[in-house]
């Protein structure tokens, strides 16, 4: 996989989480880039910069940078990924149009959102396996040409949790959650950077899942942690007595266990949200192929027709389970018409039991595939 575009959609996922409010959310970035990357071959200045800029691509290639990063994508064992583009039979398409747009991701949109719609909602579902069943735009505003992404993960842990109801006594997570635990040998899946505690969760495949603990907003951190940087789990085992935090959410306990391993603790969760792009307009590169473009349009390498992009939404969805993490992403752009007992070994504790973030990575590029936080548990106990 392309070392500079897994670059650019980590430092495009980072940017969007620092923007992210103090609640239960979680992002695609993955799901975003590769529309931007299009966008910003078919489009015209000063929006092309603008998209180029957002994106972290050179606009002469993104079109197919996006189209490569989706095929490399389809070779993991736990993730696909798929494009697609939407042009109304009637709109007038540019010479040009086939060389930004590969043929193969090309339908057509009737006009007729009683058509289409079904159309769009079965390409969501059957790209997200029914995870998502509906396509995040309205096609009533007169849909002219609609780009489209989806992502889906599902991975199976190496090791799996138990799953319990616990009661937290105090504090914002007082009250009963269902909650999964586990104990692993492998003390190199906890690693502290200063004021941030990553534990990868990992999977049956190529794809983990790390979660992160510590002070204030801990997710672009998370996002930018090396997994060779900061202290390993051995080292932390050895830097104190028992009953010490030796990181954030992480104490020196004991165990039965004839070795030394990490007691995990943390809420199952299950996580749905929707964006909207266009509210960060600048940070997507949205802005100017957004506005009225006259008559000239925005993106004439497309079609002679002045067009803007109308709409731009993300559905995601992330969950964390006793037996495995799954996830998945719809994302559009649409465009309109302008002016439309033993002896005793060591063990490190870890609990979260308080906010953390999590982030599901490609095992050897460390792709971000999706991003989150969890402000509070989502699974009450019985």
């Amino acid at each position: 996989m392309d070392a500079d575009v897994v670059r650019a959609v980590s430092e495009l996922t980072s940017r969007w989480a620092r923007t992210l409010p103090a609640e239960n959310t979680v992002v695609a970035g993955l799901g975003v880039w590769p529309l931007l990357a299009l966008l910003a071959t078919g489009a015209d200045e000063p929006g092309r910069a603008e998209l180029a800029e957002a994106a972290g691509v050179d606009p002469a290639s993104a079109a197919t940078d996006a189209v490569r990063l989706v095929e490399a994508i389809e070779a993991s064992d736990d993730l696909h990924a798929a494009l697609g583009v939407w042009v109304d039979e009637q709109l007038k398409l540019a010479e040009t149009f086939d060389s930004v747009m590969p043929a193969p991701l090309v339908g057509t949109l009737t006009g007729n959102p009683s058509v289409d719609k079904p159309k769009l909602d079965a390409w969501a579902a059957e790209h997200t396996d029914d995870l998502i069943r509906s396509m995040p735009v309205d096609l009533d505003a007169g849909v002219e040409l609609l780009l489209a992404s989806a992502i889906l993960l599902r991975t199976k842990w190496v090791r799996p949790f138990t799953e319990q109801v616990r009661r937290v006594p105090d504090g914002p997570w007082a009250g009963s959650w269902h909650w999964l635990e586990r104990s692993d040998p492998d003390l190199e899946s906890v690693r502290r950077y200063e004021d941030l505690t990553v534990v990868t969760v990992r999977g049956d495949a190529d794809v983990d899942v790390l979660l992160g603990i510590g002070r204030g907003d801990v997710l672009p951190d998370l996002l930018a942690a090396h997994p060779d940087g900061g202290l390993s789990g051995a080292e932390l085992i050895e830097a104190g007595e028992v009953g010490a935090e030796v990181a954030p959410g992480v104490r020196i306990g004991q165990t039965t266990s004839s070795r030394p391993e990490v007691k995990l603790s943390v809420p199952s969760f299950s996580i749905d949200v929707e964006h909207d792009l266009l509210q960060l307009r600048d940070l997507f590169g949205l802005t100017t192929v957004s506005s009225d473009p006259g008559a000239r349009g925005h993106f004439s390498a497309l079609s002679p027709t002045p067009l803007r992009i109308d709409q731009a939404k993300q559905r995601v969805l992330a969950r964390f389970f006793a037996t495995g993490f799954e996830a998945a992403a719809v994302t559009a752009m649409a465009m309109t018409r302008a002016a439309m007992i033993t002896r005793q070994e060591r063990r490190l504790e870890v609990t979260f039991d308080r906010p953390f973030a999590f982030v599901a990575v490609l095992r050897e590029s460390r792709l971000p595939i999706v991003a989150g936080r969890v402000e509070l548990p989502t699974e009450p106990g019985e």
